[in-house]
């Protein structure tokens, strides 16, 4: 018998924000326009990596591995190629929503 899903803490899901959802939080919004690299090593400072990881697929990959969030390394790739600014911001919401939720 092939084991198809591994067992884990969380069930799957999907990013608890849409990647264009910029009102569900108008100041991540904000502060990705406006301070983009700084969003980076915040998001890289949350997940305890390196803060030049912050923008790259790899964050998100590894965010999305942690907490079971539905998606592929090539839609990683895609969205954080083609939507750099949208994919970050989303990450960020996510990241603190579920620390509001008290689960990250």
């Amino acid at each position: 018998m092939a084991v198809t899903t591994q067992p884990g803490r969380y069930q799957p899901s999907d990013f608890q924000t849409g990647l264009c959802d910029f009102c569900d939080d108008c100041g991540t919004c904000c502060f990705g326009m406006f301070c983009f690299p700084c969003m980076g090593c915040s998001i890289a400072s949350d997940m305890d990596e390196c803060c030049l990881c912050g923008h790259s697929m790899a964050i998100r990959s590894v965010y999305r591995t942690r907490y079971n969030i539905e998606g592929s390394l090539l839609k990683d790739y895609m969205v954080t190629l083609c939507c750099t600014i949208c994919a970050t911001c989303q990450l960020k919401r996510d990241i603190d929503r579920r620390k509001d939720q008290g689960i990250f």
